[in-house]
């Protein structure tokens, strides 16, 4: 399923970003995307990455500091 998008020009520099920022072999979750790259859909990002990009995209459940169980994303080892 293909996510559609009127702003498709953002998404594609925001998919870029955060692909140049897995590849460095950080970790990303959705208020770190948000933070840096103003991004509040990253699951829609990554979904794009992992059928566009072809890129082995992990997830996990961990829980903030707060208490709060949130997904974050990773390449595969």
């Amino acid at each position: 399923m293909a996510n559609i998008n009127d702003n498709a020009k953002e998404c594609e520099s925001q998919n870029k970003a955060i692909a140049a920022w897995l590849q460095k072999g950080h970790a990303l979750t959705s208020l770190e995307a948000l933070k840096r790259f103003g991004c509040m859909r990253l699951a829609s990002r990554i979904c794009d990455l992992r059928q566009k990009f072809n890129l082995a995209i992990e997830s996990r459940k961990i829980v903030t500091a707060t208490g709060k169980r949130v997904a974050e994303y990773r390449l595969a080892q």
